[in-house]
């Protein structure tokens, strides 16, 4: 089991990730307020057949390590992912179900770093964070996530 320690949305594409104390989440579209809820995230268009872009999560764990690695103290919004967590690897989760407060989720795939959030945080990014940028996950049941809600898959 893991939990969820931060949650972070925001309206549109480039735009400062807002925290959030707690989202409704769709099945089959994603955060409420989110610009991908919304289609208008910088991967939209591209994303629009995948199915995996409706939440993103990455570990609080792999956050720390990689600020420690690199001596810079970035915020969790930084990263642009929608839950942060603690305590649970997100790669094990990859081609499983998990539940979050009764949101279903399945996870579709790996969130490698990509050039533009590199761009944004610096070269190392896309060297150290290979296989630890988080997961992308398809809502399969609607409900609400809260800071503090366990994550729990089988």
């Amino acid at each position: 089991m893991g939990t969820v320690i931060d949650i972070l949305i925001a309206n549109k594409a480039k735009e400062l990730l807002s925290e959030c104390k707690e989202v409704k989440v769709v099945k089959n579209k994603g955060i409420i307020g989110d610009r991908y809820f919304y289609g208008l995230g910088s991967f939209s268009q591209r994303l629009k057949d995948k199915h995996d872009f409706h939440i993103t999560l990455i570990e609080k764990e792999e956050i720390d390590s990689f600020n420690q690695l690199t001596g810079l103290n970035y915020s969790n919004a930084k990263f642009r992912r929608n839950l942060v967590t603690e305590g649970i690897k997100l790669n094990d989760l990859l081609g499983k179900k998990f539940e979050i407060n009764g949101v279903l989720l399945f996870g579709m795939r790996l969130c490698e770093p990509c050039k533009m959030l590199a761009d944004d945080i610096g070269k190392e990014f896309l060297v150290s964070m290979v296989h630890k940028a988080g997961l992308r996950a398809k809502v399969l049941e609607s409900g609400d996530v809260k800071i503090g809600d366990t994550i729990n898959y089988d």
